[in-house]
C-alpha cells in the first residue's frame, strides 16, 4: 500500500504540476496576446484553442489528475498518517475544487458563451474585453490551486 501511495502521490504532483505550468501560460502571456490583437482575432484563436483542448493530451492530463486527486484523499482518510495526511487531503482538495471544479463551473461556461459570439460590433468588443478579465481571472486561481496542490503532493512524500 506504502508504494502504490508513493506513486499515487509522485503522480499527481507530477500531473499537478504540469497543470499549473499550462495554466500559467495562458495566465502570464496567452491571454496578454489575445488581448492585444483585434477581438475577432483574438475570439477565433481562442474559439480554437476550446476546441482542440478537449481532443488533446492536456485532457489525459487534466482529467487523471483529478481522479487520482479522488483517490489520494480517500487514502489519506483511511490510512490516516498524520500531517502526511493533512498534505494529502490539501492537495487533493486544492486540485479537485479549485482547479478542476472551477474548471467546469466558471471556465467552461465562458468558453460556451464567446463560442456563440459573432462579429465585430461594440457588444462583440464588450463581452470580449469581459471574457478576457473574468476568464484569466478564473484562470489565476487555477494556476495557483494546481500549483499548490503539487507543492502539498510534494510535502507529503517528503514526511516518513
Amino acid at each position: 500500500m506504502a508504494t502504490i501511495l508513493m506513486l499515487a502521490l509522485a503522480a499527481a504532483a507530477i500531473g499537478s504540476g504540469l497543470v499549473a505550468g499550462i495554466f500559467f501560460a495562458f495566465s502570464t502571456f496567452i491571454m496578454v496576446a489575445f488581448a492585444r490583437i483585434p477581438p475577432e482575432q483574438g475570439i477565433a484563436a481562442m474559439n480554437s484553442i476550446n476546441v482542440t483542448i478537449v481532443r488533446s493530451p492536456f485532457m489525459v492530463l487534466f482529467v487523471p489528475t483529478a481522479i487520482l486527486c479522488l483517490l489520494i484523499g480517500v487514502l489519506a482518510l483511511i490510512d490516516w498518517r498524520g500531517s502526511a495526511s493533512v498534505w494529502m487531503l490539501a492537495g487533493a482538495t486544492l486540485y479537485v475544487v479549485a482547479c478542476f471544479l472551477s474548471t467546469i463551473i466558471f471556465n467552461v461556461p465562458m468558453n460556451d458563451a464567446l463560442a456563440k459570439l459573432s462579429g465585430s460590433g461594440a457588444e462583440t468588443v464588450s463581452l470580449w474585453n469581459n471574457y478576457l478579465k473574468d476568464w484569466t481571472r478564473w484562470n489565476h486561481v487555477r494556476t495557483t490551486a494546481s500549483l499548490l496542490a503539487a507543492i502539498a503532493f510534494v510535502r507529503a512524500l517528503m514526511i516518513p
